[in-house]
Formats: C-alpha cells, structure tokens, sequence
C-alpha cells in the first residue's frame, strides 16, 4: 500500500505559552510545501486563532493536540482539546471565526464526545486552485 501524505502529531500543554511551539512548527510544514512567505504567515496566523479559541474551552490541566497532514501543495491542520460536555465555539459571525475562515481555504469546528476541535485546510501556490 502506498503512502501518499505525512503525518505530523504534536501534543502540547493547554497553555498560550506552548502556542509559539506550534506556530514554528506550522511555519516549517509550510515551508516544505512550498508555500509563499504570505501563506505561510496566513497559516501560522490561523493556527494561533483556532489554538486561541480551543484554550477557551479546555479542561485545566489539559493537552492541546495537533495534527498536520501533509500532501502535495495541500496542508490540513486539525487542532483539538478534552472539554467538558459540547463546547461553545465562536460562532460564525464572531470576528474570531471570520479572521480564521479568511486566512484558510476550508475551516469547519466540531465538539463531539467531549472533545473540541477546529480543522483548517490550506493551499499552498502551487496546489490546487483555493475554493471561492
């Protein structure tokens, strides 16, 4: 069976001090995509928004999670937290949300089974053409 994407999973304390950990580490998948210095910095951007928002609604003491998957011109990033019951997320119309869906190509959140999660897509130049 051919493997035709990388995974990358980092788990970091629920804390703003580990969010630049994860906006370096975005930075760098990007950079092997091949991604433009303003798409870069546009996902690095959300990265910390969607991180920013799930801090909200983590349990104390939790991991914030982490999960790149690399394909080509293609990065999908899914960042995710333990809460308790069905989180509220910022809703559509929030400032927070609209910066997060302008930066990314695809953004969608879920809370399930006490997990909370914001999933983004990005495309870099030279993938393929961003959805309108």
């Amino acid at each position: 069976m051919a493997i035709d994407h990388d995974v990358v999973l980092l788990c970091v304390p629920a804390n703003s001090a580990y969010l630049a950990i994860l906006r370096t580490a975005t930075a760098g998948i990007a950079a092997r995509l091949q991604f433009t210095l303003d798409e870069i910095e546009d996902l690095r951007i959300a990265v910390d928004e969607a991180c920013a928002m799930l801090l909200a609604v983590t349990l104390p003491g939790a991991e914030l999670s982490c999960r790149f998957e690399i394909a080509k011109g293609v990065l999908r990033v899914r960042v995710s937290v333990p809460t308790a019951g069905v989180a509220p997320l910022p809703p559509a119309q929030s400032f927070a949300w609209r910066v997060l869906t302008t930066l990314a190509a695809e953004v969608t959140a879920t809370t399930v089974d006490e997990l909370a999660a914001i999933e983004m897509v990005s495309r870099g130049a030279s993938g393929p053409p961003r959805l309108a």
